[in-house]
């Protein structure tokens, strides 16, 4: 520990947190899981991953400048936005996929600049040491949820094709006729943020404030932070999934308020 009170990891005791994976290993091995390569990618990914991200936000950190910003939350938004599309891709129409990229950018970036400016007015609006780790736990999260209501959309759709079709013969219009559906698709991506909120402080310390605290922060000061972020979070899935389910239901119907072709 030094002086500042806050302990850094020696490359041993780095090393030494990997008897977790080992741990694992050995447990899907002795019941014959067959998971071994997939663990050891995982490790291996996320790894590599977060020391180029170490490696790329001290880069951003020594040069503030908001440009080299601006670009990481591109890359994140284009990133967050294909990995969507990859867990629904073979379920989603061109239109859809339109619908949920508009979401994504629009929601997050709405939601990111009213914390950023209004929440915790940080001045310049683009130092990376708080708008990058805000901006990647705001798209990370409505990521999550969009995904989550893409799913939930697209099943009840297809499930529910006959109840839609027919309230649309009996004349009620495409909103009317899917609202059951919208709501059941928006109350499962935001279900897994409330549950978050629900167990925060009492069953588990969220990583934000963990991080904080470890680093030396008041554990008051960082209960602050934590409640603002997690509400920030709340705010961000609220806004990008309620403008992806409000536009998304209409890209099943027609211009004469029909059912497209297809999807059932």
């Amino acid at each position: 520990m030094n002086g500042d009170g806050v302990i850094y990891l020696q490359l041993w005791q780095l090393l030494a947190a990997y008897l977790f994976v080992l741990l694992l290993l050995f447990i899907v091995k002795l019941r014959g899981m067959k998971k071994e390569n997939e663990i050891l990618l995982a490790t291996t990914r996320m790894t590599i991953q977060l020391i180029l991200v170490g490696y790329l936000l001290t880069f951003l950190f020594e040069r503030d400048n908001y440009i080299f910003t601006v670009l990481v939350i591109i890359v994140m938004q284009v990133f967050a936005i294909y990995n969507i599309y990859g867990r629904v891709d073979k379920r989603i129409n061109k239109e859809l996929k339109k619908v949920i990229g508009l979401s994504m950018v629009i929601g997050t970036l709405a939601s990111l600049f009213y914390f950023i400016l209004v929440v915790i007015g940080l001045r310049p609006w683009y130092d990376p040491r708080y708008f990058i780790p805000i901006a990647g736990m705001l798209i990370g999260n409505s990521m999550t949820g969009i995904s989550l209501g893409v799913e939930r959309l697209v099943s009840g759709f297809k499930s529910n094709h006959d109840q839609v079709e027919a309230a649309l013969m009996f004349g009620a219009t495409p909103k009317r006729a899917v609202n059951d559906l919208v709501n059941e698709a928006f109350n499962a991506a935001i279900i897994p943020t409330i549950n978050s909120m629900m167990g925060m402080g009492i069953i588990f310390l969220p990583g934000m404030m963990t991080g904080q605290i470890l680093s030396g922060l008041s554990p008051l000061t960082a209960i602050e932070y934590q409640i603002a972020i997690m509400l920030g979070i709340l705010g961000s899935v609220s806004l990008t999934v309620i403008i992806f389910v409000t536009l998304g239901y209409k890209t099943f119907f027609n211009e004469r308020a029909q059912i497209i072709k297809g999807d059932k």
